[in-house]
């Protein structure tokens, strides 16, 4: 009962907690992508760039400006990893191997975080700060600016211009993700987290041996890692360990960091398109989405398939922290998986088969319910134009959404970004069930063997980061099909996104009639999360009932 209770009072706290930063912060962020004055430090960085923060961009420029700087970020990172016993502050770490430093190049810039390595054991500190840290920002930020690129596609008429990729990227990274990952960062070093220089230590134990411990700048990459919803881990642990995670407090906090954002992004979206309505109905979506996952993870992870003595000692306890037990670990999951953060705080592999498969279900959806920072709410303003289309259809009335026609140069848009990941999550899957050699890397039989390969390329093509952990995929093969996956992942529909962006801001807007579909009521609310519900289960359905399913009915 005492446990029900205070899972029930952590719910209710973060909720709130999410409410009352709705409307301040999504403010915030439409101010920033908006305003026409520029910071002097915002300057200062176009001049070294040498941009001019005034000129705005053509979609497909835009879209250039995105994987030029993803291309160079990877090249950046890649080096990094290569060149790691040379640098400063490595900590005797050797260089990554080619295979190992285009994974996590990838991961780190795609916002995936994927990782194949205990971080406390592999990266020095300077890659982590200067690395990995830094993509934490700027991955954050090129979704939030494309985000708003889309945005500027509804609210602009008649032109060919969607703004400019190099001032969205500067003012989302000053503006938005420094200050609030610095006042985080501070609050989570008060709550226990570590921020040091520290070294690897070997301190004594209880059992009379010796453990050696790595300190580091583990807060302030542990506040951008959630509020950017990267999701690496400083420690091979993740979210489990003491050093990033030190008790209930901070795991509800880290959860708030991990939605906030993109929670709040709805709010920015209504205030950019001058009708806060639309920004309530898309976040209604996100809502009822977020609270049937966590509510199907915690039931099956406290009820689900077990023995007697787990059920009677509070649940699925294996692969979980006693210090958050089953309902902490349930809420992080759910919302770890709906995003794009993929941090973790238990074993998503240890969960029972409906839960592990609701965490799996969650990254198929397109992680819409938040989502990854501007992923999620350009992936659900994609699915909002399939809504309206499929409405219009059934009243024989040319769709319109937002006052911008839908013809079938929009729908080809809409329909490559849905098709693209699940095509790279289930042709990579295939792929390694296919050949002999990667099927031995599956540590499990059966179901839940092909679950964990299954996992894997929806966590790579999703761009979540999170992993069953019974795949060995620290492999030459698997470090390329999952970087692979990552980048197809990320960075096409991001171009669809942009396209989709230039085609609705040449438009004349169409006014509002009487056979106009509302899209800020309920009815729309319900038609709209209906359509993301059978969209992924047409596409994703007969893998799923090969995996979990099959486990769990069995």
């Amino acid at each position: 009962m005492n446990d029900t209770l205070a899972g029930w009072l952590q719910v209710l706290a973060l909720v709130a907690a999410l409410a009352l930063s709705y409307r301040p912060l999504g403010d915030h962020i439409a101010r920033a992508l908006t305003s026409p004055r520029h910071l002097r430090v915002e300057r200062l960085v176009y001049r070294l760039a040498g941009v001019d923060g005034d000129s705005d961009q053509r979609w497909a420029g835009y879209a250039r400006g995105v994987l030029a700087f993803s291309a160079v970020s990877v090249l950046f990172l890649y080096g990094f990893l290569r060149l790691q016993n040379h640098l400063p502050l490595s900590l005797g770490r050797p260089p990554a191997t080619p295979a190992q430093s285009f994974d996590t190049a990838a991961s780190f810039v795609t916002n995936t975080d994927w990782q194949w390595y205990a971080g406390e054991k592999t990266m020095g500190h300077l890659v982590q700060m200067a690395g990995l840290a830094v993509q934490n920002f700027a991955s954050a930020a090129v979704g939030i600016a494309v985000v708003g690129a889309l945005i500027r596609g509804f609210t602009r008429q008649n032109t060919d211009r969607v703004g400019n990729f190099w001032v969205d990227l500067t003012r989302i990274v000053v503006r938005v993700l420094l200050p609030i990952a610095f006042v985080f960062a501070v609050v989570l070093v008060a709550g226990g987290t570590i921020q040091n220089f520290h070294g690897v230590e070997s301190v004594p134990t209880l059992a009379g041996g010796h453990q050696d411990l790595t300190g580091g700048p583990v807060a302030s990459q542990e506040a951008i890692k959630e509020l950017g919803t990267n999701g690496g881990g400083f420690y091979n642990a993740n979210s489990a360990h003491p050093f990033e995670n030190p008790n209930a407090f901070t795991n509800l906090l880290e959860v708030y960091l991990l939605l906030v954002v993109s929670f709040a992004l709805p709010r920015a979206f209504g205030r950019m398109v001058g009708d806060h309505r639309q920004g309530y109905a898309l976040v209604a979506v996100m809502a009822v989405l977020w609270a049937a996952s966590v509510a199907i993870v915690t039931a099956n992870e406290l009820h689900g398939v077990g023995s007697r003595a787990g059920h009677a000692a509070g649940g699925m306890l294996e692969g979980k922290e006693q210090r958050f037990g089953v309902w902490a670990s349930a809420l992080f999951a759910a919302s770890t998986t709906l995003t794009s953060t993929g941090a973790v705080n238990s074993s998503h592999d240890s969960y029972s088969p409906f839960g592990g498969g609701m965490t799996l279900v969650n990254m198929m959806l397109g992680e819409i319910a938040p989502g990854g920072v501007g992923s999620g709410l350009y992936g659900l303003l994609v699915l909002a134009v399939v809504t309206v289309f499929v409405a219009g259809l059934m009243v024989g009335r040319t769709p319109e959404y937002l006052g911008k026609k839908l013809g079938g140069r929009e729908m080809k848009f809409a329909s490559l970004y849905i098709l693209t990941t699940p095509a790279v999550v289930l042709v990579g899957a295939g792929l390694a069930m296919a050949l002999p050699g990667e099927r031995a890397a599956m540590l499990n039989p059966g179901p839940h063997g092909f679950s964990e390969v299954l996992y894997a390329f929806a966590s790579a093509g999703n761009n979540n980061g999170s992993a069953f952990a019974g795949l060995g995929a620290n492999t030459p093969w698997y470090n390329t099909a999952l970087g692979l996956a990552m980048l197809l992942g990320r960075f096409l529909p991001m171009v669809f996104v942009l396209a989709l962006a230039g085609s609705l801001a040449r438009q004349t807007p169409v006014p509002v009639t009487a056979g106009t579909l509302s899209t800020h009521r309920p009815q729309f609310v319900g038609l709209l999360t209906a359509v993301v519900l059978i969209v992924v289960g047409l596409i994703y359905f007969p893998a799923l009932s090969l995996g979990p399913l099959a486990e769990g009915l069995r």
